[in-house]
């Protein structure tokens, strides 16, 4: 019991001394966020309840070491919690992107879609359009189109891809 009374007049008169000091260490490391007092406090109830012998050599040790290991601990938290808001925040833009497209999806029906987009490939030159049209209603691929109508490949691939740009530009201000 005298031993125990010991150990507690040692990190008690410790704590008097030095609190500042420490409080200084901690909120440098926080950039003297709300957690400093908090973390603080933590090192020194963490002290009175240690099974470890202290004495006054080894206090001013064992009080930097329980710091760093609190402070590590912070951080390692304060990491994890950006990182799950962050896919939370990743999950919302993606639940309101679905939410928009059913709202779209209501407002139109599949007819008047349709419509739209045989009006933006009217706007397209002769060319884009066959290709655009076997793409999307042929189902053909761009390999399969090339050897159809004797292009080269990258031909193909480029006005298939002037053509998707048209159409995107076409609906987009139609709708949006």
């Amino acid at each position: 019991m005298q031993n125990q009374k010991s150990r507690y007049d040692i990190i008690a008169s410790y704590y008097s001394q030095h609190f500042e000091e420490v409080r200084g260490y901690v909120g440098s490391r926080l950039q003297y966020s709300e957690a400093t007092d908090d973390i603080v406090q933590t090192i020194f109830e963490r002290l009175l309840t240690m099974d470890k012998m202290i004495t006054e050599v080894t206090l001013p040790c064992l009080v930097y070491t329980v710091a760093r290991n609190l402070l590590c601990d912070y951080w390692r938290h304060h990491h994890m919690v950006e990182e799950f808001e962050h896919k939370l925040r990743q999950r919302q833009m993606v639940d309101e992107d679905m939410r928009m497209r059913n709202e779209v999806e209501t407002v139109y029906s599949v007819h008047e879609i349709e419509e739209f987009l045989e009006r933006g490939i009217a706007r397209m030159a002769d060319k884009e359009q066959r290709l655009y049209r076997l793409h999307i209603y042929g189902g053909k691929k761009v390999s399969e189109i090339s050897s159809e109508l004797g292009l080269s490949y990258k031909t193909v691939e480029n006005r298939l891809c002037i053509a998707r740009k048209e159409v995107r530009g076409y609906l987009r201000r139609l709708l949006i």
